[in-house]
Protein backbone atom coordinates (compact mmCIF):
# COMPACT_ATOMS: atom_id res chain seq x y z
CA UNK A 1 0.00 0.00 0.00
CA UNK A 2 2.61 2.07 1.23
CA UNK A 3 4.65 1.62 -2.45
CA UNK A 4 1.28 2.45 -4.04
CA UNK A 5 1.05 5.55 -2.39
CA UNK A 6 4.63 6.28 -3.04
CA UNK A 7 4.08 5.49 -6.74
CA UNK A 8 0.79 7.66 -7.45
CA UNK A 9 2.71 10.56 -5.31
CA UNK A 10 5.39 9.99 -8.24
CA UNK A 11 3.23 10.26 -11.03
CA UNK A 12 1.43 13.59 -9.46
CA UNK A 13 4.86 15.74 -9.58
CA UNK A 14 5.62 14.36 -13.10
CA UNK A 15 1.98 15.28 -13.90
CA UNK A 16 2.45 18.66 -12.30
CA UNK A 17 6.29 19.32 -13.80
CA UNK A 18 4.92 18.42 -17.20
CA UNK A 19 2.01 20.95 -17.08
CA UNK A 20 4.21 23.83 -15.99
CA UNK A 21 4.81 24.57 -19.76
CA UNK A 22 1.36 24.33 -20.75
CA UNK A 23 0.03 26.58 -17.81
CA UNK A 24 3.05 29.23 -19.10
CA UNK A 25 1.54 29.09 -22.51
CA UNK A 26 -2.04 29.73 -21.26
CA UNK A 27 -1.05 32.66 -18.98
CA UNK A 28 1.52 34.18 -21.32
CA UNK A 29 -1.68 33.99 -23.72
CA UNK A 30 -3.72 35.47 -21.54
CA UNK A 31 -1.65 38.58 -20.75
CA UNK A 32 -1.19 39.34 -24.66
CA UNK A 33 -4.63 39.45 -25.30
CA UNK A 34 -5.61 41.72 -22.62
CA UNK A 35 -2.08 43.70 -23.92
CA UNK A 36 -3.20 44.11 -27.82
CA UNK A 37 -6.55 45.15 -26.64
CA UNK A 38 -4.67 47.46 -24.43
CA UNK A 39 -6.46 46.44 -21.17
CA UNK A 40 -3.23 45.62 -19.38
CA UNK A 41 -0.25 47.68 -19.23
CA UNK A 42 2.57 44.76 -18.73
CA UNK A 43 5.47 48.02 -19.04
CA UNK A 44 4.07 49.82 -16.48
CA UNK A 45 3.20 46.66 -14.02
CA UNK A 46 7.07 45.91 -14.83
CA UNK A 47 7.77 48.98 -12.78
CA UNK A 48 9.85 51.06 -15.80
CA UNK A 49 9.19 54.51 -15.78
CA UNK A 50 9.47 54.33 -20.08
CA UNK A 51 10.35 57.61 -21.56
CA UNK A 52 8.77 56.98 -24.87
CA UNK A 53 4.71 56.72 -25.47
CA UNK A 54 2.99 53.33 -25.61
CA UNK A 55 0.95 52.55 -28.93
CA UNK A 56 -2.31 51.46 -27.44
CA UNK A 57 -3.35 48.72 -28.64
CA UNK A 58 -0.14 47.66 -30.15
CA UNK A 59 -0.36 47.03 -33.92
CA UNK A 60 1.33 44.10 -35.78
CA UNK A 61 3.51 44.71 -38.71
CA UNK A 62 2.52 41.75 -40.52
CA UNK A 63 -1.06 42.47 -40.31
CA UNK A 64 -0.14 44.44 -43.55
CA UNK A 65 0.86 43.64 -46.89
CA UNK A 66 5.04 44.53 -46.78
CA UNK A 67 7.66 43.90 -49.21
CA UNK A 68 11.33 43.96 -49.05
CA UNK A 69 13.72 46.03 -51.04
CA UNK A 70 13.49 42.77 -53.70
CA UNK A 71 10.10 43.03 -53.73
CA UNK A 72 9.01 40.13 -52.69
CA UNK A 73 6.57 39.69 -49.53
CA UNK A 74 8.30 40.01 -46.34
CA UNK A 75 7.01 38.80 -42.78
CA UNK A 76 7.93 39.96 -39.55
CA UNK A 77 7.77 36.30 -38.18
CA UNK A 78 9.84 34.71 -40.57
CA UNK A 79 12.75 36.75 -38.98
CA UNK A 80 15.06 35.79 -35.51
CA UNK A 81 13.27 37.26 -33.39
CA UNK A 82 14.47 40.97 -32.15
CA UNK A 83 13.61 44.29 -30.96
CA UNK A 84 13.79 46.75 -34.08
CA UNK A 85 13.58 50.36 -34.38
CA UNK A 86 11.33 51.75 -37.59
CA UNK A 87 11.29 55.05 -38.89
CA UNK A 88 8.15 55.45 -41.54
CA UNK A 89 8.71 57.34 -44.75
CA UNK A 90 5.87 59.24 -47.03
CA UNK A 91 5.15 60.98 -50.40
CA UNK A 92 8.47 59.77 -51.99
CA UNK A 93 10.42 62.25 -49.92
CA UNK A 94 13.60 62.11 -46.92
CA UNK A 95 13.93 65.59 -45.84
CA UNK A 96 15.35 66.74 -42.88
CA UNK A 97 13.25 64.43 -40.02
CA UNK A 98 13.58 61.57 -41.53
CA UNK A 99 17.12 61.96 -41.89
CA UNK A 100 17.71 62.79 -38.35
CA UNK A 101 15.63 59.78 -37.00
CA UNK A 102 18.05 57.70 -39.44
CA UNK A 103 20.89 59.15 -38.07
CA UNK A 104 19.42 58.87 -34.73
CA UNK A 105 18.48 55.12 -34.35
CA UNK A 106 21.68 54.22 -36.42
CA UNK A 107 23.87 56.13 -33.15
CA UNK A 108 21.57 54.60 -31.01
CA UNK A 109 22.24 51.01 -31.66
CA UNK A 110 25.96 51.88 -32.05
CA UNK A 111 25.86 52.87 -28.35
CA UNK A 112 24.17 49.71 -27.11
CA UNK A 113 27.80 48.25 -27.18
CA UNK A 114 27.30 44.26 -26.47
CA UNK A 115 23.22 45.16 -27.43
CA UNK A 116 23.93 46.17 -30.81
CA UNK A 117 23.23 42.58 -32.36
CA UNK A 118 19.94 42.40 -30.59
CA UNK A 119 18.08 45.27 -32.46
CA UNK A 120 17.62 46.04 -35.77
CA UNK A 121 16.62 48.80 -37.97
CA UNK A 122 13.98 49.51 -40.57
CA UNK A 123 12.86 51.86 -43.06
CA UNK A 124 9.17 51.44 -44.04
CA UNK A 125 7.77 53.88 -47.07
CA UNK A 126 5.01 53.78 -49.66
CA UNK A 127 7.47 54.81 -52.23
CA UNK A 128 10.44 52.36 -53.76
CA UNK A 129 13.97 53.35 -52.05
CA UNK A 130 15.26 54.04 -56.23
CA UNK A 131 11.98 56.54 -56.14
CA UNK A 132 12.49 58.02 -53.45
CA UNK A 133 13.83 61.38 -53.18
CA UNK A 134 16.61 62.70 -50.61
CA UNK A 135 15.70 66.81 -49.91
CA UNK A 136 18.82 67.42 -47.50
CA UNK A 137 21.88 69.10 -48.35
CA UNK A 138 23.70 68.51 -45.47
CA UNK A 139 23.61 65.45 -42.96
CA UNK A 140 23.28 65.34 -38.80
CA UNK A 141 26.93 64.88 -38.43
CA UNK A 142 27.47 68.27 -40.64
CA UNK A 143 28.99 66.07 -43.26
CA UNK A 144 27.41 67.23 -47.14
CA UNK A 145 24.20 64.88 -48.11
CA UNK A 146 24.79 61.88 -50.98
CA UNK A 147 23.46 62.97 -54.14
CA UNK A 148 20.30 60.46 -54.16
CA UNK A 149 18.34 58.46 -51.57
CA UNK A 150 19.97 55.18 -52.74
CA UNK A 151 23.62 56.46 -52.24
CA UNK A 152 22.54 57.84 -49.08
CA UNK A 153 21.27 54.22 -47.55
CA UNK A 154 24.30 52.61 -48.89
CA UNK A 155 27.34 54.96 -47.25
CA UNK A 156 25.43 55.89 -44.22
CA UNK A 157 22.70 53.21 -43.53
CA UNK A 158 24.67 50.13 -44.39
CA UNK A 159 22.27 46.99 -42.94
CA UNK A 160 19.19 49.28 -42.41
CA UNK A 161 16.00 47.03 -43.34
CA UNK A 162 13.82 48.92 -46.25
CA UNK A 163 10.23 47.48 -46.77
CA UNK A 164 7.50 49.13 -48.52
CA UNK A 165 3.72 48.81 -48.10
CA UNK A 166 0.72 49.97 -50.18
CA UNK A 167 -0.78 53.47 -50.36
CA UNK A 168 -2.71 54.46 -46.94
CA UNK A 169 -1.61 52.08 -45.01
CA UNK A 170 1.36 54.38 -43.24
CA UNK A 171 -1.85 56.20 -41.48
CA UNK A 172 -2.71 52.39 -40.52
CA UNK A 173 0.76 51.50 -38.75
CA UNK A 174 1.92 55.04 -38.16
CA UNK A 175 -0.54 56.98 -37.24
CA UNK A 176 1.73 59.48 -35.10
CA UNK A 177 3.80 60.02 -37.97
CA UNK A 178 1.95 61.65 -40.13
CA UNK A 179 1.22 63.87 -37.08
CA UNK A 180 4.59 64.33 -36.26
CA UNK A 181 7.19 63.13 -38.79
CA UNK A 182 9.82 62.97 -36.38
CA UNK A 183 8.09 60.08 -34.96
CA UNK A 184 9.54 56.79 -35.19
CA UNK A 185 8.74 53.43 -33.57
CA UNK A 186 10.30 50.09 -31.60
CA UNK A 187 8.90 47.41 -32.23
CA UNK A 188 9.11 43.73 -29.99
CA UNK A 189 10.34 40.93 -31.06
CA UNK A 190 7.36 39.30 -32.16
CA UNK A 191 6.41 42.06 -34.44
CA UNK A 192 4.43 44.47 -32.61
CA UNK A 193 4.70 48.13 -32.80
CA UNK A 194 4.32 48.98 -28.89
CA UNK A 195 6.49 52.62 -28.69
CA UNK A 196 6.85 55.37 -30.32
CA UNK A 197 9.54 58.27 -29.79
CA UNK A 198 9.84 61.60 -31.66
CA UNK A 199 12.48 64.70 -31.13
CA UNK A 200 11.10 65.77 -27.94
CA UNK A 201 12.68 62.52 -26.77
CA UNK A 202 16.00 62.64 -25.58
CA UNK A 203 19.00 60.45 -26.60
CA UNK A 204 19.66 58.80 -22.97
CA UNK A 205 16.37 58.28 -22.47
CA UNK A 206 16.08 56.42 -25.59
CA UNK A 207 19.08 54.03 -24.57
CA UNK A 208 17.56 53.54 -21.03
CA UNK A 209 14.38 52.14 -22.17
CA UNK A 210 16.48 49.91 -24.55
CA UNK A 211 18.63 48.91 -22.10
CA UNK A 212 15.84 47.94 -19.65
CA UNK A 213 13.67 46.11 -22.60
CA UNK A 214 16.97 43.94 -23.22
CA UNK A 215 17.74 43.42 -20.08
CA UNK A 216 14.13 42.03 -19.08
CA UNK A 217 13.76 39.98 -22.73
CA UNK A 218 15.16 36.63 -24.18
CA UNK A 219 15.48 37.84 -27.48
Amino acid sequence: MGQMSQTSKNRLVLLSIAGIPVTIILVATWLWFFVVRGDLDIVGMLGTANRGTLVQPPRQLDDSALLDASGLDFKYADLEPKWAMVVPGLNGRCGAPCEQSLYLTRQIRVALGKGFNRLRRFYISETAQQDTQLMVAGLSDQRPAPAGFEDFLAHEHRGLNVLTVEAGVTGELFAEYLDDPTTWYLVDPAGWIMMTYNSETSYKDVIADLKFLLKNSSE
